[in-house]
């Protein structure tokens, strides 16, 4: 990522003394002298910096809280509103530990850059739109940060292949926010797949199916405390619209997904979850589909993808005027679990699905026992095993290419959408075949200064 007049970490540490920016001592330190009352030795807690404060990063800042090996001392934001409270509901956590119930620890900042610039912060939690995922993520990694980076992990799939390079190169522990890599019931059914419990799977069914596409919403005032610049970032300009960003406290996850130069609607909001579970139990955790073949085509009922040995995956039910399979003792009236997925196989099925929900046909299925594949053991807290594997150097449950290879599958849906055509593609390669225009929608040109 190449950012001129970037902030280094000299330049920032310089200019910030000379203004009084490192006044209050307690910011710039780390947390082996920060003396507050945990059972973990200071010198062995992860310094932690909290990027993007919407619903999702405020959840993170809950949790992180809360783990004694972790020390947030700094948060970011482009909104004021966010910046400051997720500032005061930090100190306010840590106070509640010390004895004379005040503390004065964590920073707050609106542009990324700073932040990553502190020598003293071992980790940053990236919680910001898709459009700064790969941009904050790969500035994390070359200034030496450890990454968890919400899901999906990128915007394009050049992104995505060009964080897994970079994750590589400077050999960051990176854990993206597919969780459901970290839960019992979802590790159950992988592994009963991927042991031929069901036979040869030859269907899986996902739910969530859509894309977005182009939007131009008129201006509305700005309001006060947000820096709307950053707040686009590498993204093409809009003017604000308040169905962008809601200003202050949010009202839920991703009001701007519907928006292509944003997102990718519900595959890469939402689907992604449960592409992440189907690249799990097929065992394509390096690989991916073969072909995809949307319903514009008039070819599938449903956006279909092709993986190698013939297996289909289908997003959504739709029965009306063109059949889809129905596996045995499936009730097509039941709803496909969200962020879940049924895999179909010639001996049964497997329906599993968030808050423990699983479910088989025949039901003996799920009393089998564990055997030969191991598809990553359930840590039962997905931000714990990234601290965790911070500490040990390993990768966590859903590394950068784990990731990013399942975020690649819904950008291949919305692609495959957006030409209307059945598309070839070679996950090894990183390419369609024969698709010129398909190929050129793989990646989308930054706005100045912002370029990988």
């Amino acid at each position: 990522m190449t950012v001129p007049g970037r902030t280094t970490r000299r330049r920032f540490l310089t200019g910030a003394a000379a203004t009084g920016g490192i006044a209050a001592a307690p910011h710039f330190l780390r947390s082996s002298v920060l003396g507050m009352d945990r059972a973990v030795a200071p010198s062995n807690r992860i310094t932690l910096g909290m990027i993007g404060i919407g619903m999702m990063g405020q959840g993170h800042l809950r949790h992180f809280l809360r783990y004694r090996e972790a020390q947030v001392v700094a948060v970011c934001d482009v909104d004021r509103w966010r910046r400051e409270n997720a500032k005061a509901v930090t100190e306010q956590g840590y106070a509640a530990l010390k004895s004379g119930g005040t503390y004065r620890g964590c920073r707050a900042y609106n542009d990324l850059r700073e932040l990553l610039a502190r020598p003293d912060i071992d980790a940053v939690v990236i919680a910001t739109g898709d459009r700064w995922h790969a941009a904050a993520s790969i500035l994390a990694a070359r200034q030496g940060k450890d990454v968890y980076c919400e899901k999906p992990a990128s915007l394009t799939i050049e992104e995505a292949r060009a964080m897994i390079a970079t994750v590589r190169r400077y050999g960051r522990v990176f854990q993206t926010g597919l969780q459901q890599r970290s839960t019992p019931q979802f590790h159950k059914a992988c592994e009963l797949v991927r042991n031929g419990a069901i036979g040869k799977v030859q269907f899986v069914y996902v739910g969530f199916p859509g894309t977005c596409g182009d939007v131009n919403l008129p201006a509305q005032p700005l309001p006060p405390g947000l820096d709307w610049d950053l707040w686009l970032g590498p993204s093409p300009w809009h003017p604000f619209n308040a169905r962008f960003h809601h200003a202050g406290r949010p009202k839920h996850v991703v009001p701007w997904h519907f928006c292509r130069d944003f997102g990718g609607g519900n595959l890469t909001s939402n689907a992604v979850h449960a592409f992440d579970v189907v690249q799990w139990g097929l065992g394509m955790d390096e690989s991916g589909p073969v072909e995809i073949t949307p319903p514009e085509t008039g070819q599938v009922p449903v956006l279909t993808y092709k993986y190698p040995g013939g297996v289909l995956l289908q997003v959504g039910w739709r029965l009306n005027g063109q059949k889809q399979f129905v596996p045995k003792g499936w009730n097509v009236n039941t709803r496909l679990q969200n962020f879940g997925a049924l895999f179909a196989g010639r001996e049964g099925w497997i329906h599993v699905g968030r808050r423990g929900f699983i479910e088989s046909f025949p039901k003996d299925i799920l009393e089998q026992p564990a055997s030969r594949t191991d598809p990553g053991k359930p840590v039962g807290n997905h931000q714990e095993n990234w601290l965790r594997c911070i500490k040990t150097r390993r990768r966590p449950v859903c590394d950068a290419e784990i990731g990013c290879r399942s975020t690649i599958v819904s950008h291949l849906g919305c692609i495959s959408h957006w030409t209307g055509r059945a598309l070839k593609w070679d996950p090894a390669k990183g390419e369609f075949d024969g698709d010129d225009e398909a190929n050129r929608m793989r990646s989308r040109t930054m706005r100045a200064p912002w370029r990988i």
